[in-house]
């Protein structure tokens, strides 16, 4: 993938969280229409100055009150906990599970079959288009049978805006079987259903202008000129202190093995042979710089294509988000600043540690990215780090950030210690991503090397170290690391509530340290193969990454207040539900990622016309 297109989906997942919160001018349109019922001398509850003392271990509903209005009767209030009403949650729950399946189940799948170029690619489009059918209207028939229990919500739209994208997927599969019809009766093909169908279930086969940029390169899936530079660089002669042990030969053999493997296998099925045979060998899109588009307006539609399919997991995932908001009533009135930030960050952390997980699992391999050695593009290009990514989204959230505490106070107001705390981190995610993007730019490691090259003589040659050949970048790690702390130490008016924030905080600094350990080890020994290495310490990294952002929204106000009302104030319990609800996605991640091996694989062996 090329890195404006990694640059984009990196932050198009922040610009859209961001993009939901309410501007300053919507705030006081709101607070015209809806006075807020805390007095002008009592602090915003959300400044933390509410309660000066010790945290308080019983809700006091009176001062809840004093900051916020009552809740109102939600959707799920109405549902499960309100018996003399007419309930109807079981189009709900067949519009969160065909939702669910559509887009975390055949929407992956559809992706890896496309990248495999399979012909399975439409069933399983086709599917997933009759789950988003079935569930958008079970959800039409729960609103129309179902009192608005919920002003204003925006899940609603959110929903048909992914809707809407999503079904240009199977326009442009249409679009491209079509053309793959009309193409072989202009060749004097007779038209039959045999002839329909292969054009609408072999498409996917050829080398369409829509298919071949891979998003998760397997190690297997590199291109040949890449491998064949990669093995040449390793056969070069090197000091005795630099040779390789014999498990980096061995996995370097294991690696000509493949390679030879897949040649004498094409040699086999040869194009006679797929032309006379039953069967049909379907050789994998080893280079996709090839079969990328040559002209700019495909080059574009190519990349936007591929981007809309995979940001629609993310648009599926903020959809999830503003489904729970407005079924469960939260987030309303003076709660929503304070809502949207644990929902927006806790998002984002959630999301990061399921890519570093990914990476872990073998993900983005094709870019170094899976604690690999970066293997060289046929341009003999060597991709930007995974740190480098990682240090841009901290940079960008920072510089976004910085200014959007300050919604909704009034100009010329003081600086809460809350806005100062807050407007610190931000400042903090600003410049450290900064000094993270620097020092991963080839142009800023010359510079800082230039005091030692200037006393180098001009006929010596000066070999690099060991570590340069990966990325040892601490920053973002750091940066994830102190948030942790520095929130674990933040002040709640609940002791439940701080419990809660240092529970999550806890775990963000135990990720800091695990991916420490990590730079620590691979910098110790570098890796030498293109294949990914796996270190232990990362997939307890990514699990408490991810853990601690599922934690982070929990910890939203209002859920606290839920939580105590109803006598579920219990630590462990939102512990264990955080941590079966990460396995449950590791699990999830995991099966993505096999699906997409397998079908790689199934892609390599005789398939039946």
């Amino acid at each position: 993938m090329r890195p404006s297109l990694i640059f984009g989906l990196a932050s198009a997942f922040v610009v859209v969280h961001v993009s939901s919160l309410p501007t300053r001018a919507e705030l006081r349109r709101h607070d015209e229409h809806h006075p807020s019922p805390m007095p002008l001398d009592h602090p915003d509850a959300h400044s933390h100055s509410a309660h000066a003392g010790p945290p308080l271990t019983v809700l006091n509903e009176t001062e809840v009150l004093l900051g916020h209005v009552p809740d109102p009767l939600s959707y799920w209030a109405h549902d499960f906990e309100s018996p003399e009403l007419p309930s109807y949650q079981g189009f709900m729950v067949v519009h969160v599970v065909g939702m669910s399946l559509a887009f975390f189940g055949c929407l992956p799948a559809a992706i890896s079959l496309r990248i495999a170029n399979s012909p399975w690619r439409s069933p399983v489009v086709i599917a997933f288009n009759v789950l988003v059918a079935i569930s958008v209207a079970a959800s039409t028939l729960y609103k129309k049978l179902t009192p608005d229990l919920y002003e204003g919500s925006k899940h609603g739209l959110i929903g048909y805006v992914v809707v809407i994208l999503a079904s240009i997927i199977p326009i442009i599969d249409a679009f491209d079987s079509i053309k793959s019809l009309i193409t072989a009766l202009r060749n004097g093909e007779k038209f039959s259903i045999s002839l329909i169908k292969a054009s609408f279930l072999d498409t996917h086969a050829q080398a369409s202008e829509y298919t071949g940029l891979n998003f998760h390169d397997e190690p297997e899936e590199y291109e040949t000129a890449a491998l064949r530079a990669d093995d040449e660089e390793l056969e070069k002669p090197r000091p005795r202190h630099e040779r390789q042990s014999s498990s980096d030969t061995f996995v370097n053999d294991d690696h000509h093995h493949h390679k030879s493997s897949r040649m004498s296998i094409t040699s086999e099925f040869s194009e006679s042979t797929a032309r006379d045979s039953p069967t049909m060998w379907r050789a994998p899109a080893w280079n996709t710089e090839e079969q990328s588009p040559k002209s700019l307006v495909a080059r574009v539609a190519h990349l936007a294509f591929i981007a809309l399919e995979r940001l629609l997991i993310f648009g599926a995932f903020i959809a999830l988000q503003t489904g729970a908001v407005t079924y469960t009533g939260i987030c309303r009135e003076n709660y929503i600043n304070g809502c949207l930030a644990h929902l927006i960050k806790g998002g984002i952390f959630w999301s990061y540690g399921l890519i570093s997980f990914g990476r872990y699992l073998g993900a983005f391999a094709d870019k170094g990215w899976a604690w690999n050695r970066a293997p060289r593009s046929t341009h003999g290009r060597v991709p930007v780090s995974a740190e480098f990514i990682e240090s841009f989204v901290i940079f960008f959230y920072g510089i976004t950030n910085t200014w959007m505490e300050r919604f909704g106070a009034e100009p010329g107001s003081p600086f809460t210690s809350k806005q100062v705390q807050h407007i610190s981190i931000a400042v903090m995610f600003w410049f450290a991503g900064l000094v993270g993007m620097a020092i991963e730019t080839k142009t800023f490691r010359n510079w800082l090397a230039s005091s030692a090259l200037s006393s180098v003589k001009p006929d010596e040659q000066i070999s690099e170290p060991h570590s340069y050949v990966g990325s040892f970048n601490p920053f973002p790690a750091l940066v994830v690391g102190v948030t942790g702390i520095a929130m674990a130490a933040h002040h709640q008016t609940y002791l439940f509530q701080v419990q809660i924030h240092t529970l999550w905080g806890n775990f963000l600094a135990a990720f800091a340290v695990l991916r420490s350990l990590t730079y620590f080890f691979l910098w110790l020994r570098p890796s030498k193969s293109i294949l990914p290495s796996r270190p232990p310490t990362e997939a307890l990294a990514s699990f408490f990454l991810t853990a601690g952002g599922l934690t982070f929204i929990f910890s939203t106000e209002q859920i606290t207040f839920m939580a105590m009302r109803r006598g579920h104030d219990d630590v462990m319990m939102f512990l264990n539900v955080a941590v079966a609800i990460t396995c449950l996605a590791f699990c999830w991640v995991l099966s993505i990622s096999a699906f997409k091996g397998w079908v790689m694989f199934r892609s390599r062996q005789p398939m039946s016309v």
